[in-house]
């Protein structure tokens, strides 16, 4: 029904990602469904995040209308980091203003030898909403599928939901590198069958989250992290597909990041956009990088920053506009469709 590999030359947005030219920057925005959005907090009324997720009808509902409310370049499958961890045998819930919580989070040797690895079909409902949606755009859009990087699930695991200092997390790198690196092994494992998954159902391009890996230092990325993703990118480049590999206040890790050969690296807004693509050595395309806040700002300092942006891009193959993280609740809906509106019409000159 739906070809496993994707056609990589039909669509700007994927041509970004492999550094081709395009005719204008592409631009998509992290979390486009979400809080802010009227028409998905409708749909939120009636049903729990994990329940949208899970129904594919209403994931592909709310990932197609934020696309097409916004007339972005691509849509983004709506799902959630966690739900691979349910297939490896680990319950979490949703709490009002607490985030995702794990009641029994990995302490011990004992527990990450039990997590289960052969589940991951179970997550195959994402697959069916991603085939709706491109069933829906018939080319139109870039399809992006997504994963969360094993660093960030890990920690999550680990410390049983947010967490500021990652205490727990680190204490197993340091004092168990064996047991840290089996965890890692098992959810390079899951992710990369199930990120294979979206690809073979429509997805475009799969975009790995590591959220918190802001949080190591370059050293520790290099010992605990770089190997695992690298695993991870160079399975998942076997299904034809563009790798988009984000993470946040990582300024610091992006020569280190670069080394996963991920097809494209996601900058964050800490970072001036030609200085984080030159310490890229210009290897790979770029995605970012305009604070998500200035969405809240006046539309002349809007215009202005996200201009500054596309000039330091400087009409060189490889940028995709985007934020340097996702879409706040409350931000005006005007403001991000102005936005990309601005972005698409805009000229390198």
């Amino acid at each position: 029904m739906f070809q496993s590999t994707p056609d990589l030359s039909s669509h700007r947005f994927v041509r970004a990602c492999l550094r081709q030219p395009v005719d204008r920057t592409p631009v998509w925005f992290l979390r486009q469904a979400g809080r802010y959005m009227p028409e998905y907090m409708a749909v939120r009324r009636h049903h729990s995040l994990l329940e949208i997720c899970k129904r594919p009808d209403l994931a592909a509902e709310v990932t197609i209308t934020a696309a097409e409310k916004l007339a972005v370049d691509a849509a983004i499958i709506f799902a959630d980091l966690l739900l691979p961890l349910e297939c490896m045998g680990l319950d979490f819930e949703f709490q009002a203003g607490e985030g995702p919580v794990i009641h029994k989070p990995l302490r011990d040797a004992a527990a990450i030898d039990a997590l289960q690895t052969t589940r991951a079909g179970e997550l195959s409902y994402v697959g069916e909403a991603i085939q709706r949606v491109v069933a829906h755009f018939h080319g139109r859009l870039g399809m992006i599928g997504f994963c969360g990087a094993p660093f960030t699930l890990a920690s999550y695991m680990i410390e049983g939901g947010g967490s500021r200092h990652y205490l727990h997390a680190k204490k197993v790198m340091y004092n168990s590198p064996d047991v840290w690196d089996a965890l890692m092994q098992k959810l390079v494992d899951v992710t990369a069958e199930y990120s294979a998954a979206q690809v073979a159902a429509g997805a475009d391009v799969i975009q790995i989250f590591d959220s918190w890996v802001g949080c190591l230092s370059v050293e520790d990325y290099r010992r605990y992290v770089l190997p695992h993703v690298k695993i991870m990118v160079q399975r998942l480049q076997k299904t034809g597909a563009p790798i988009i590999y984000f993470g946040t206040d990582s300024a610091t890790l992006l020569p280190a990041m670069n080394e996963t050969n991920a097809e494209v690296i996601g900058l964050d807004w800490r970072i001036p956009l030609d200085k984080g693509w030159s310490d890229l050595n210009h290897r790979c395309a770029v995605q970012g990088n305009l604070d998500p806040v200035l969405l809240f700002a006046d539309w002349k300092e809007l215009k202005s920053r996200a201009e500054h942006i596309l000039q330091l891009a400087a009409g060189r193959p490889g940028h995709i506009f985007n934020l340097g993280h996702g879409i706040l609740p409350e931000t005006p809906v005007d403001n991000v469709k102005n936005l990309a509106r601005f972005v698409q019409e805009y000229s390198h000159g």
